[in-house]
């Protein structure tokens, strides 16, 4: 089988990778899409329709990645708007400008500054932990499941938190363009480069190899990650050169220019 050419290959879901693919070819990037994580609408829908209709009475909404802002407001009522006075926060700046497309005002909008070691839950917890949270209403908007680190430390300091599971995360369906894709970068390792921002997609791609009768060498395969957390989870597969890098286009991109000098 003939090398794959140069890829990197973006593994967030398909609406963000498309995004993520048209930055980074901006920059130089011959990036492509291999979303690994389908999306799909949660399994109680009403309990979205009940979370709009108690947004005024929140001190706080947290959203913690992009899908979470874009199914959340697919799924808003008709004529619904977001409430004044009700805050927001996220963790990066992806999740923070899918608010700002959805129409949440700036002067609601929380997040880590952009030069912030990591873009996570610890991170976003150092902006919020100085204000008095006793007796405060917070909502985290989040798919089915999840980490729950930031609502612990939240019901720590006296906050009374409710989880929404405003959308499914799944396997995705490939199609036959994809699908060859995944048997050319599998069976003959060479210059592509899967760019993981989630462990997620990890567990998928694992599971998709399988499906396919896949047994690929991941010793041999490369990848930037986003997150120490996803680079462990990218050790214990087996990969050897595995580049950390900010999870923002330019960072990757200069991870990507580095990649052929990593160990």
């Amino acid at each position: 089988m003939v090398a794959p050419p140069p890829w990197l290959l973006v593994t967030r879901p398909a609406a963000q990778a498309g995004q993520w693919v048209e930055r980074l070819q901006a920059l130089g990037v011959p990036a492509r899409a291999l979303p690994l994580i389908a999306i799909a609408a949660p399994a109680d829908a009403r309990a979205v329709s009940r979370a709009w209709a108690e947004l005024p009475g929140r001190d706080l909404v947290v959203f913690v990645s992009p899908s979470a802002v874009e199914q959340f407001f697919a799924q808003a009522p008709v004529g619904a708007r977001w409430p004044d006075g009700v805050r927001v926060a996220t963790p990066g700046p992806g999740t923070d400008a899918a608010l700002a497309r959805a129409g949440v005002p700036e002067a609601l909008r929380l997040r880590p500054a952009d030069d912030a070691e990591q873009l996570d839950s610890e991170a976003l917890w150092a902006v919020l932990r100085g204000e008095p949270w006793a007796g405060r209403r917070v909502l985290i908007v989040r798919g089915e499941g999840g980490r729950p680190w930031l609502a612990e430390r939240l019901t720590e300091a006296g906050a009374a938190v409710d989880f929404l599971g405003a959308y499914r995360r799944g396997l995705p369906v490939l199609d036959p363009a994809d699908t060859t894709l995944l048997h050319e970068v599998l069976e003959t390792p060479g210059e592509a480069v899967w760019l993981f921002s989630s462990s997620q997609s990890i567990d998928h791609l694992v599971s998709l190899a399988q499906a396919q009768g896949l047994r690929p060498d991941w010793a041999q395969q490369t990848a930037i990650v986003t997150h120490p957390r996803i680079g462990q989870r990218a050790r214990a597969l087996g990969l050897r050169r595995v580049l950390a890098s900010h999870p923002a286009p330019d960072a990757v991109a200069a991870a990507w220019a580095c990649r052929r000098d990593a160990p």
